[in-house]
């Protein structure tokens, strides 16, 4: 199987300073999500098959903190001049440089907050800084389990700086055609020498790809894309029935489940700090989203939590009356503060300060439950802030995702 090696996530080199245990934990902690991102959904062989396939792509997941890149084909590897560890656990702005369109990178990300397929020209950096030109391809995969996006792909077909016609190069009743299309340095030699080759035309070394408005894609360009992006999901396809958690290109609608949208797991994933969201819609009251710090803290994976109801922390000595306050506030819906014993996936006991809040749509309604954890032993990194008032901005932070996706609502879930 090959080694996803994962490279330290947000460090600045001028720190020196030795990092916090609880930041060596969520380092571990995001380490482990991404490694698992790929084999638990298709399993452990999936890095050896995709590494097979001809081509220029990257795979992402929405499901993990800021997105990030969980695999990067030897194309992609080659054209960007990154290695594998440079790229894993980053998010694909690192591409982007000054001369990327803004426009371009918008509809991108409107594209992620739809879920749906884009093909669009993009101007991207290499490792040492120079800009080329690519088709970008994006499309989302499908869980078949609960109609979720599992990953992003991300196809990238290089365009190159297409030839001219020597007719086209002659001076004279050409030159006004010349002279707009070309850069000041094919000027100069059209006035020195009128008497150029067409392969001056062509970019080989990329300089002064900025000046250019856009470098349009050929349909044999489209075509290629489409091709890769068809053998890469066929691939992957194959490789999930193996673990029984089939994907497809389309969203497959299961009864009585609504998945959170990306584009509000991405909002969620901004917020870092333990929490769960559960969907008090569906039956026993499941949780649909779960924080990586909660992960960090429980020793539980998204795959064994997401779907389950929340009292599976308790255990055999946490207090009955405890949960009879819980479900009391949540019939009233209202918020409460309670002093829990939980339980770590590992058996360990931890007093959990569990804060539970209803956080409503942009019409009114409860859309969920938001349950904020603090460990009570745990050293707190919260800026002076109690444990109460951080709890509070978490839910405070919810709210305002949550109600800014109902505003404009997503596919995956539907303002109610």
């Amino acid at each position: 199987m090959v080694a996803l090696t994962i490279p330290s996530i947000g460090r600045r080199a001028e720190n020196t300073s030795p990092p916090s245990a609880a930041a060596e934990v969520m380092a571990g902690c995001s380490l482990r999500l991404i490694e698992q991102s790929l084999t638990a959904r298709y399993s452990d062989w999936i890095a050896e098959a995709l590494d097979e396939i001809q081509g220029c792509f990257l795979i992402t997941d929405p499901g993990i903190a800021g997105h990030p890149i969980v695999f990067a084909s030897h194309g992609f590897l080659a054209m960007s001049g990154y290695s594998r560890e440079e790229v894993l656990g980053r998010n694909g702005r690192m591409f982007q440089g000054p001369a990327t369109n803004r426009r371009s990178v918008l509809e991108i990300r409107e594209a992620i907050r739809e879920e749906r397929t884009l093909q669009i020209s993009l101007l991207n950096y290499r490792k040492d800084g120079t800009p080329h030109w690519i088709l970008f391809h994006l499309f989302p995969v499908f869980g078949v389990d609960d109609g979720s996006v599992a990953h992003f792909v991300a196809v990238q077909v290089p365009i190159p700086r297409r030839s001219r016609s020597l007719s086209e190069a002659r001076c004279g009743g050409a030159r006004g055609r010349l002279f707009g299309a070309c850069r000041n340095e094919v000027r100069s030699d059209c006035d020195l020498g009128c008497n150029l080759a067409s392969d001056l035309f062509v970019d080989v070394d990329n300089r002064g790809l900025e000046a250019e408005e856009s470098r349009e894609a050929s349909e044999q360009e489209k075509e290629r894309a489409s091709d890769a992006a068809n053998s890469i999901l066929s691939v992957l396809t194959q490789y999930s029935k193996l673990t029984g958690r089939v994907v497809s290109s389309k969203r497959c609608r299961v009864a009585g489940i609504s998945p959170l949208s990306s584009s509000l797991i991405l909002s969620l994933g901004r917020i870092k700090q333990s929490f769960v969201l559960t969907d008090p819609q569906l039956p026993d009251m499941p949780i649909v989203y779960a924080s990586d710090e909660f992960l960090s803290l429980t020793g539980y994976s998204r795959q064994e939590i997401l779907g389950h109801n929340y009292e599976f922390l308790n255990g055999p000595d946490t207090e009955v009356e405890v949960l009879h306050q819980i479900r009391q506030s949540i019939q009233a819906e209202c918020a409460c503060t309670v002093r829990l014993l939980n339980y770590r996936k590992e058996g360990s006991s931890f007093w959990n300060l569990l804060h539970v809040s209803p956080v409503r749509n942009a019409s009114g309604k409860v859309a969920f439950y938001v349950n904020v954890q603090i460990d009570e032993n745990a050293k707190s990194e919260g800026l002076g802030l109690s444990p109460h008032m951080r709890q509070l901005g978490v839910v405070g932070a919810v709210k305002v995702a949550v109600r800014s996706l109902s505003l404009c609502a997503g596919p995956s879930r539907p303002s109610s």
